[in-house]
């Protein structure tokens, strides 16, 4: 949907707007929930007879908020003060239809998400949206799923709005390489086992899909690996790990939608990961975990025992029947 948008900068405290205004055009997220799909307005403008009240602030000011990886019992009691007293929110793909249930009534909502291919407004826009409604007294929140930080593009927007004179209030979130990692029992360091952890982009800032830069410098065997948005780049990734000394029999998980209902996940060694990822056609969002203290995982030794019950079941020959 197109984005039809007002002069970048209100006034502040401007004069209600009529609800039917269609200066901002919001696009509802897909929901399997009626009662959150109805609750996304048709207009993201704050000032209405509805909402106008003694609640907005006269000084600029953004909450960058993350949501978590997923499950809204993972939010912090700071990330719900803030959503239960915001008069606009404007919210990422990955926010859970709980963690919008949280929104006051009278404040409106407004998907700004990106998927591969499509976007429902460029970084660019939704810089403005945020300077706009924040100059314009509202309590602005912005929405993030995981922390904001980290691989959000938080850092963005909250520069942007520095720049601009707004005042912006980080609420960290916790991260998915965290709280994916706490859900399958794997320690991200271990003691003997992993000294440190890093966070890996599957996507460069050009566009590009192959972070094979990183691949030289990160195969250690004592780091425990955290690829985000790596679903693409996985089939080139993990050869080049390999090729510079990543062992191939290094444990490694890829989650699908972690800490949701619809998680879905693939235990396997690296050299075999991309195969088996394919052969479970796993989607977006996915993290992938490559490191020894996968293994450290109860999951994943449940993993390894059918895998070699099945592998015993293939060895044996076929039962024959006996003619009568």
């Amino acid at each position: 949907m197109a984005l039809a948008l007002r002069a970048p900068r209100f006034q502040p405290l401007p004069a209600s707007i009529p609800a039917t205004s269609t200066a901002f055009a919001s696009t509802a997220r897909p929901s399997s929930s009626a009662a959150t799909a109805t609750a996304i307005c048709a207009t993201a403008s704050p000032f209405t007879e509805a909402t106008s009240s003694s609640r907005y602030r006269r000084d600029a000011w953004v909450a960058l908020v993350g949501t978590g990886p997923g499950d809204p019992e993972l939010l912090t009691l700071k990330a719900v003060r803030a959503i239960e007293a915001a008069d606009l929110v404007l919210y990422d793909r990955l926010v859970s239809n709980e963690v919008l249930d949280l929104v006051a009534d009278g404040a409106r909502l407004l998907y700004v998400g990106k998927t591969a291919g499509y976007h429902s407004r460029t970084q660019e826009e939704i810089h403005e949206l945020l300077l706009s409604f924040a100059e314009a007294g509202a309590n602005v929140v912005r929405l993030k799923g995981g922390d904001p930080l980290v691989f959000g593009r938080g850092g963005e927007e909250m520069d942007f709005l520095q720049q601009q004179g707004i005042r912006v209030e980080v609420i960290p979130g916790i991260t998915s390489a965290s709280g994916i990692a706490a859900e399958l029992g794997i320690p991200l360091t271990h003691r003997g086992v992993a000294t440190s952890v890093r966070f890996l982009t599957g996507h460069s800032r050009n566009g590009g899909t192959d972070p094979l830069h990183v691949a030289e410098n990160a195969a250690d065997p004592e780091t425990t690996l955290v690829v985000y948005m790596g679903l693409s780049t996985l089939p080139s990734l993990a050869p080049k790990l390999m090729k510079h000394g990543l062992p191939p029999d290094t444990p490694a998980v890829a989650v699908e939608r972690g800490t949701t209902p619809q998680q879905r996940m693939v235990f396997a060694m690296l050299k075999d990961l991309v195969n088996e990822v394919h052969s479970a056609d796993l989607v977006s969002p996915t993290l992938i975990i490559i490191g020894k203290v996968v293994a450290l995982s109860p999951l994943w030794v449940e993993s390894s025992e059918h895998d070699a019950l099945n592998n015993e079941n293939s060895s044996q020959p076929s039962p024959t029947v006996s003619p009568v």
